[in-house]
């Protein structure tokens, strides 16, 4: 028998990245990405606590391929290691960087933004990727008492992924509610991500686990 989940006062939803430029029609469009829009608003009801990131790059930022003259996906070495070398996305400012315009974020108690740093991306909501430079969430969420993450969003394999991992690592309980994510899968990444969040003991359930 499966146990149903029923979200409470130490449980917190973190919708990651549901903005235009990671849905259809945006400049890094994740597949079907809006597709999770009206699940994303009936979870945000479910929960008593939500907090939303929304990725916020500078014009020019180190992550864009048009900043180094590459094309998008190649990489290119950076202080903190290798980075994958995206299309122009989510710039400050921009209709790209807004949430998707069918997104419910009234429930939102807190709006995380990140990758704001020029010079540096931030897959993570809680660390940029140097995994050095915080952005304040974990001790957010420790304030306000929270023991157990749950995630939604985009991407699954990059933002999620390692907004997850890095839940586990502030102490925090992770459970990533996979019908509510769609990943990129950009050369086995999705394969990669599940892996990686099972060794972290990030767990993965369908939002029909949770009670209504």
């Amino acid at each position: 028998m499966t146990t149903t989940l029923r979200p409470g006062e130490q449980d917190v939803l973190l919708v990651v990245d549901v903005q235009n430029d990671f849905c259809p029609g945006g400049n890094l469009p994740v597949p079907d990405g809006d597709r999770i829009v009206p699940l994303v608003n009936r979870l945000s009801a479910q929960f008593p606590h939500v907090v939303f990131t929304q990725d916020w790059h500078t014009p020019a930022h180190a992550s864009f391929a048009s900043t180094h003259h590459k094309q998008p996906f190649q990489t290119t070495p950076v202080a903190y290691g290798e980075q994958v070398l995206w299309p122009d996305h989510c710039v400050q400012g921009t209709p790209g960087a807004e949430f998707h315009r069918d997104l419910d974020v009234t429930r939102a108690e807190m709006i995380v933004r990140k990758g704001f740093r020029p010079g540096i991306d931030s897959y993570s909501a809680f660390y940029e990727n140097d995994q050095r430079t915080t952005t304040g969430l974990a001790g957010y969420l420790r304030e306000r008492g929270f023991r157990h993450v749950y995630l939604c969003g985009l991407a699954f394999d990059f933002c999620v992924k390692w907004s997850a991992l890095d839940a586990r690592r502030e102490g925090f309980q992770a459970t990533v509610i996979e019908d509510a994510t769609r990943a990129i899968d950009l050369n086995d990444s999705l394969a990669a991500a599940r892996q990686e969040m099972a060794a972290a003991g990030v767990g993965l359930v369908q939002s029909a686990r949770l009670a209504a």
